[in-house]
């Protein structure tokens, strides 16, 4: 279960990465370490198609009477609650430049997983809705994110057995984004391999100049 991640690239790079036209953050530094409860930017698409990047906090309401905690991963797809969620106008894009897993046995030591040693932006295949309650002591409407998982690949399988996000870039975001439901269901599936590799490990946030965590 992915429940630290980083996104270190400006947001003139997310702009960019998404094609957005808008942007709701305000003055948003890189943040190296981002955990559930926090905020971070996500990409949605208006019934217009404008694509919008905002500040979402992590982690959805669970299902009715099966926890408490917000949920921050999702994998069971074939669950109604969910299912309600995976329409075009709920699905969202999570940049990011890295996510970590902690070693399944002790001792618990972090490895950091990105596209490349620089780290260029990707995206977890997301889902978002708006919802009104307290969260982090405030009690309104908050805009709430979380991103699918799937099976963990060969690179990610030896630190975590059980899963890894679902990881997009290119027309695989426009994709998740836009396409009818059964197209977008594909995308749940490991990244190859190759296209990840292990950046860090033994840091509990993500390295580099400049980096906070923004919560």
């Amino acid at each position: 279960m992915c429940n630290l991640y980083s996104m270190t690239r400006p947001r003139e790079a997310v702009l960019q990465f998404a094609r957005a036209l808008r942007d709701h953050t305000g003055n948003q530094p890189p943040l190296s370490g981002i955990f559930p409860d926090q905020l971070a930017p996500v990409v949605t698409r208006d019934a217009e198609g404008v694509r919008s990047v905002a500040a979402m906090r992590w982690g959805f309401p669970p299902p009715p009477n099966l926890a408490t905690r917000p949920v921050t991963n999702v994998r069971n797809l074939s669950n109604p609650y969910w299912r309600a969620w995976l329409q075009p106008e709920a699905r969202c894009l999570v940049p990011a430049t890295a996510f970590c897993e902690y070693t399944d046995t002790a001792p618990k030591v972090p490895h950091w997983f990105a596209l490349a040693p620089d780290r260029p932006l990707f995206a977890f295949a997301g889902i978002w809705r708006r919802w009104r309650g307290v969260r982090k002591g405030e009690d309104g409407e908050h805009l709430l994110f979380a991103f699918l998982t799937t099976a963990a690949n060969d690179l990610v399988r030896p630190v975590h057995a059980k899963a890894m996000p679902v990881i997009l870039t290119g027309e695989d975001c426009d994709a998740w984004l836009e396409a009818d439901l059964p197209t977008a269901l594909a995308l749940q599936r490991p990244a190859p391999p190759g296209r990840l590799r292990i950046v860090a490990t033994g840091k509990r946030e993500g390295t580099g100049a400049g980096m906070s965590v923004f919560g």
